[in-house]
């Protein structure tokens, strides 16, 4: 669930994906990859949600950004003397917004479906878009996703987990802080440096959680492949995905796709942990997906 932003490469007048055939070929596959990047995240959510029982959340969490954490300081190598105090207080914050938000998560979706968590969670980004926007139509969608918001408790308050909710909306305050602090690193690192940085603060926040959470269920093996086949499908090969499927779409285009994310998650819960969902509830989900979309069409960059 973390998103990376880069320029668009501009395409070579000779090329061939500068012809209008070039251009619909490299939107598709940015399209697939956006895609394939969100389905990663989401069934990589519900992958670790089947090692709750062993380590509990906490603990799993723990080793998806441990070993995230570790993958790219190898990648990145970066070199602290590189930057300033500012440089490192900046990327330490995002590191804080980054764990906070997978933390939150993680415990969200131990509580209650991906699906209905996915969806309170993307109203972080929703209410920050609304709130730069400044316009009147964004109080439109603010007003569709507060609908979406009241479905899910529909047919019962008591069918949602309130703990797991308020996790959920822990979780979104935390994505919104990571959209503005990712945007402040990106302008001062280059490359993946300041990601690397930010992975290992949030490493240092989730190692005392997951230890005192999991202690030594960390060691078994099956919770280990568990960490380490998470860390892969909801780090590495999204960032992967995403920076590539940036070189080939609009930001506004890979936003608008990004968020289909409730749908998704809801689908992995289904498919990965037999989670169903009401029709009310799909409807909240398709309430707060259009909500989004519209927020990001028609609001400010």
């Amino acid at each position: 669930m973390t998103h990376t932003t880069t320029a668009r490469l501009p395409a070579d007048a000779s090329s061939p994906a500068s012809s209008p055939q070039g251009r619909f070929d490299g939107r598709l596959g940015g399209i697939a990859l956006v895609l394939g990047g969100a389905f990663s995240v989401q069934f990589g959510s519900a992958v670790a949600a089947l090692a709750f029982p062993i380590a509990g959340a906490l603990g799993v969490v723990m080793l998806r950004i441990s070993i995230a954490a570790v993958l790219l300081i190898l990648v990145a190598r970066p070199r602290l003397r590189d930057y300033s105090r500012a440089d490192l207080g900046t990327a330490a914050l995002f590191g804080l917004a980054l764990g906070g938000m997978n933390i939150f998560f993680y415990l969200a979706i131990e509580r209650i479906p991906i699906g209905l968590a996915v969806t309170l969670e993307v109203l972080g980004p929703l209410a920050l878009s609304v709130i730069v926007s400044r316009r009147g139509l964004s109080l439109v969608w603010a007003g569709l996703a507060l609908g979406g918001v009241f479905l899910l408790g529909q047919g019962g308050i008591g069918d949602l987990d309130l703990v797991g909710a308020g996790f959920a909306l822990a979780a979104a305050a935390m994505w919104a802080c990571y959209i503005v602090f990712s945007s402040r690193t990106g302008a001062r690192f280059p490359k993946l440096d300041g990601l690397a940085l930010a992975m290992v603060v949030a490493s240092l926040v989730s190692l005392p959680l997951g230890i005192g959470s999991a202690g030594s269920a960390l060691l078994d093996p099956v919770v280990l492949g568990f960490g380490a086949a998470v860390a892969v499908l909801s780090s590495g090969v999204p960032y992967a995905l995403e920076l590539l499927a940036l070189r080939r779409l609009p930001k506004s285009t890979f936003s608008v796709l990004m968020s289909l994310a409730p749908a998704i998650g809801a689908l992995a819960g289904f498919l990965v942990l037999g989670q169903t969902l009401s029709w009310t509830q799909c409807l909240a989900i398709v309430l707060v997906i259009a909500a989004s979309a519209g927020a990001v069409r028609t609001g400010k960059a």
